[in-house]
């Protein structure tokens, strides 16, 4: 491991912010906040909001700087990411945004039944191969309509046609209320400071070309959650690597030979 790394890892040790609890851990502790989040960390009543897969915590600071009124937690297993949303936030001094380091299927063992009112998924892994680790899927739906309030908001934001197709086949195969459902965000007629939030992986599917695509539905507590029938085409573009990032004139030479 790099000593960039271990220096961020260390710093996380610090933060207020930042609550570490990989599963190992939760063998030997349960977690003291649950259901205890507004009145023992964020001292309000007001509605929670998740950033599942956070990343560097770009919606969960973005949101948290324009809606004092709602508390944000971003969610992530990578600590080394999660450092720089988790610094930004401290040194903006904001205090209604929280940062979880732990693994999304282990949701349940952080948040009380109802204690959750929205749920943001940015840009995830699409998963075109296993349908049991797509966070749009009902089994992860399954885990979040136990800790969102009934009818709580899902919101998908992302590039994948893959994701976005099985997505939209999902929430209507479920019948779920959708308040916003586009493949083409940015060319749509949409107006929301909200989703002018762009983060990193945006920022580089946008440079490509690539559409963004955006769902937001309502998630009822109750019924069977149905998985969509159908067959979709796979996502053929990928990420770019770390050295097409930190170098993309080099990298586009070493490609053309």
């Amino acid at each position: 491991m790099g000593k960039n790394k271990l220096k961020k890892f260390a710093e996380m040790e610090t933060l207020q912010c930042v609550f570490q609890y990989p599963f190992a851990r939760l063998q030997n502790e349960t977690f003291p906040l649950r259901g205890k989040w507004n009145q023992e960390y964020f001292h309000n009543s007001n509605p929670i909001v998740l950033e599942l897969g956070c990343g560097k915590g770009e919606y969960a600071v973005g949101l948290a700087s324009r809606f004092p009124d709602k508390n944000y937690i971003g969610i992530d297993c990578k600590g080394a990411r999660m450092w720089t949303g988790a610094t930004q936030a401290t040194a903006m001094g904001l205090c209604n945004v929280a940062f979880l380091r732990t693994d999304i299927e282990l949701i349940n063992s952080f948040f009380a039944e109802n204690e959750v009112s929205e749920i943001w998924i940015t840009f995830p892994d699409p998963q075109m191969k296993k349908v049991r680790k797509r966070l749009t899927g009902t089994r992860f739906l399954g885990l979040y309509r136990n800790i969102l309030c009934d009818g709580g908001l899902v919101h998908l934001k992302t590039d994948s046609p893959f994701l976005y197709t099985y997505t939209h086949a999902l929430v209507q195969g479920n019948n779920f209320v959708t308040d916003i459902d586009t493949d083409n965000l940015y060319s749509s007629d949409i107006v929301d400071d909200i989703l002018d939030i762009k983060t990193y992986y945006e920022r580089q599917w946008l440079s490509r070309g690539l559409t963004i695509k955006y769902i937001k539905f309502h998630l009822p507590k109750e019924g069977d959650l149905i998985e969509p029938d159908i067959e979709i085409e796979e996502d053929t573009y990928r990420s770019f690597s770390r050295g097409y990032i930190q170098c993309p004139q080099e990298m586009e030479k070493r490609n053309s030979k």
